[in-house]
């Protein structure tokens, strides 16, 4: 379902289908030992701990909810009242989300998390609510790379022509548009089987999402291109969390910060030992070989996204010393 339909859905949707506060479901598409697995874990444990009036939270994950688009366009509408999603689906319904991951953005994680934590922040979420969302809190998504069934890409040169599946994100797909590959939008839940059928020659993803779906054992040449920061925005369905009193606002919200902060160190511990554990299962990875001619290569993208928020990007750039 395309999110340009969800004002649509919500004038159709009663007010009897908004979940019951105390029995609460939170939906993700990551499977078992991915960091946002076992943070939403951690979440369900501490809400159950915080909340006086005994909200139990049921944790939905492994995209059986449906794909990042149809989690969302259910938590707008009351059907789920917590997603853990993608920035790209969540661009959709938040536009300036899509700029966090400008090509090249951030140096490292820690200032990712330093200017989402701050005053951008702060801004999603009021165009969020504006959406009929809430956004409790920015996890991680980590720095992504590209991944080859048969090959290294370590310079532009490498991608042009290259089929490569992509976030249904209309950033990633105008960064790899400007390296001169043929990106294309897929649901991470499909993305083995159109790997294996030669769909894709490749993809491109944080190294603990391509090891805890085995797409290093599909795409074993990793070439570490740091292209692109994502997070992962954490959201309620805005109709449920306005019907909770402050106390479990407070909880909720808390709890939701406390598992990002866990989500983020386990990320950031697993994207720093996983390339050995990777290699030693057989995969091959590639430093790139000029930095700079990717940074120069997708230096159009700046143009049209400072072109499109105008407000929004100088001041992420500003945030993020650029």
């Amino acid at each position: 379902m395309r999110l340009s339909l969800v004002a649509a859905l919500l004038a159709s949707v009663a007010v009897s289908q908004v979940a019951n506060a105390a029995d609460i479901t939170l939906a993700h598409g990551e499977n078992p030992g991915n960091p946002r697995y076992l943070a939403a874990e951690r979440f369900a444990e501490l809400v159950e701990q915080c909340t006086e009036s005994g909200i139990t939270v049921t944790v939905a994950p492994s995209a059986t909810m449906g794909d990042d688009v149809e989690m969302l366009t259910s938590t707008v509408a009351g059907v789920i009242n917590i997603t853990a999603n993608s920035q790209g689906a969540f661009a959709q319904i938040v536009p300036e989300a899509g700029a966090i991951g400008l090509p090249f953005l951030f140096d490292d994680v820690q200032t990712a998390w330093e200017v989402l934590d701050g005053q951008a922040g702060e801004l999603l979420d009021a165009r969020a609510q504006e959406n009929g969302l809430k956004l409790l809190a920015m996890w991680d998504n980590g720095i992504r790379h590209i991944s080859h069934v048969s090959k290294a890409v370590p310079t532009p040169a490498d991608l042009q022509g290259m089929q490569i599946r992509t976030p249904p994100d209309e950033m990633s797909i105008a960064i790899f548009e400007a390296l001169g590959a043929s990106p294309a939008p897929l649901a991470f839940s499909e993305l083995p089987s159109a790997l294996q059928s030669g769909v894709f020659d490749g993809q491109e993803n944080p190294l603990t999402n391509i090891y805890s779906a085995g797409l290093h054992n599909i795409t074993p040449y990793i070439t570490l291109t740091g292209h692109q920061y994502q997070s992962t925005p954490v959201v309620a369905g805005l109709g449920w969390w306005e019907s909770l009193d402050a106390a479990s606002q407070e909880c909720v919200q808390g709890a939701a910060q406390d598992a990002g902060a866990y989500q983020r160190d386990l990320s950031f511990e697993a994207n720093n030992s996983l390339q050995a554990t990777m290699e030693e299962e057989g995969t091959t990875f590639t430093e790139v070989e000029d930095r700079q001619a990717f940074v120069d290569a997708t230096a159009s993208v700046y143009d049209t996204y400072a072109e499109r928020f105008p407000n929004f990007v100088p001041a992420l750039l500003e945030a993020a010393e650029r």
